[in-house]
């Protein structure tokens, strides 16, 4: 149902596309959520408890980006039709879906490949420059980076034999080699330092539902095809102190950020690289609580920034005086709280879970981590502070259904994370 469902929207491709896609997306939660009754699934397909997390998320934000394509894209200049936006979408969510359920490490690495091509023009497909520039910066890097992730697979296979996905195989050199040097290749994907330049480039110039994809759900997909191949020989220490050191740049960098979609960028990195460390660690409940909660969070983020660009025509960080809106103050303060990890947010539980992992972890990195996470705290909270009550601005009437969307997406992890303060002991 998730392969197909999105593939026979496809074939509405010159008539009702839109509409099309959104009952799709709808199927497609539905189907997600009654997998839940059939794990665990072990066969062709590989499906467990863990996997079923990022199914849901990915399903989820893919109905909530479908419905605000709808408003969006009739308010925009593309360079390509709204069929074929829609069209990529849809290439986009099944290649993210087949990169989770297939139980083939040299399989997810071509849905991880597919996820670059189908997206790519998606990155484009507004006209300007600098999404063009930003779009084949994208290619270049992450293709040159799942080169290196396909010599892992190749490491991987020729010393077991067989890709099908292991946990624990035992210290081994040749799979230690693979597994360090996939930290570089899927870790291109995932956001990890240095090869995560792409991603501000990336999220910054595509289309705010395209934004809220990327960060909400496809750099989760690619860290959890990079946890799976961590756990066949983990380098604990390598891959804790690459997540320590991406984390810490990434909120250095969020200080000086005059693009508010570049600061959410920088702030999807830091989120990727805590929940990496917290799978590292051993407190995967806190990891994946943090992705739930990241990819609504984030994607009410870029949906009030395409809110904001459709106002104001800027993606600029200044004082707008937003704060007279109906639905944009709420929707911009609650979802950078919610990344921020500002309690009673899902994201202050998985963060506060991950954080006391670490701390029996190592000291120095608990340190680090806690410093970077602060300073961003600061960083992304100031400037939207700064965006919504600062400023004048004459601005235009805001879309409805946009600012709903962005609002009930920033509002399920404070629901979330009140539920879970009530209920963990």
């Amino acid at each position: 149902m998730i392969f197909a469902t999105p593939l026979v929207a496809n074939l509405f491709y010159k008539y009702g596309a839109g509409r099309a896609t959104v009952a799709a997306s709808f199927v497609v939660l539905l189907a997600s959520l009654d997998m839940y009754y059939h794990l665990p699934i072990d066969g062709v397909y590989y499906v467990t408890g863990f996997t079923w997390y990022f199914i849901v998320m990915v399903s989820s934000v893919y109905l909530a980006s479908s419905l605000y394509s709808v408003r969006y894209l009739a308010q925009s200049d593309l360079r390509f039709s709204r069929s074929v936006y829609y069209l990529l979408l849809n290439l986009f969510v099944v290649s993210m879906f087949f990169t989770l359920v297939v139980g083939n490490l040299g399989l997810m690495w071509v849905g991880i490949e597919a996820t670059t091509v189908s997206t790519v023009l998606l990155v484009l497909i507004e006209q300007s420059d600098i999404a063009t520039e930003a779009a084949w910066r994208y290619m270049v890097i992450v293709s040159t980076g799942v080169t290196f992730a396909l010599i892992s697979v190749i490491l991987v296979y020729y010393r077991l034999g067989t890709l099908s996905l292991r946990e624990n195989v035992g210290p081994d050199l040749v799979l230690s080699l693979a597994v360090a040097i996939g930290l570089v290749g899927f870790g291109t994907k995932t956001g990890v330092f240095p090869a995560n330049t792409w991603l501000p480039d990336a999220h910054s110039e595509a289309p705010a539902p395209i934004s809220a994809m990327f960060s909400g759900v496809l750099l989760p997909v690619a860290l959890y095809v990079l946890y799976r191949l961590f756990v066949i020989d983990p380098l604990r220490e390598l891959y804790s102190w690459a997540a320590v050191i991406s984390l810490f740049l990434a909120s250095i960098m969020m200080v000086s950020q005059s693009n508010f979609k570049r600061l959410l960028a920088y702030s999807t990195i830091e989120n990727m690289n805590l929940a990496l460390l917290g799978l590292v660690v051993g407190q995967p409940l806190g990891a994946v609580l943090l992705l739930i909660a990241h990819a609504f969070g984030k994607s009410g983020a870029f949906f009030s920034s395409g809110a904001l660009f459709r106002l104001t025509g800027s993606k600029e960080i200044r004082g707008y005086g937003i704060w007279r809106l109906r639905y944009l103050p709420y929707s911009l303060i609650l979802s950078t709280l919610c990344v921020t990890g500002a309690p009673p947010f899902a994201t202050f539980v998985g963060e506060f879970l991950i954080l006391s992992s670490v701390l029996r972890y190592s000291g120095w990195q608990f340190v680090i981590v806690l410093a970077g996470m602060g300073l961003s705290f600061i960083a992304v909270n100031y400037h939207v502070t700064k965006m919504v009550f600062r400023g004048e601005d004459t601005l235009g009437v805001e879309d409805r259904l946009m600012g709903v969307i962005s609002l009930a997406m920033a509002t399920v992890p404070l629901v979330l994370g009140i539920f879970l303060l009530w209920w963990l002991p």
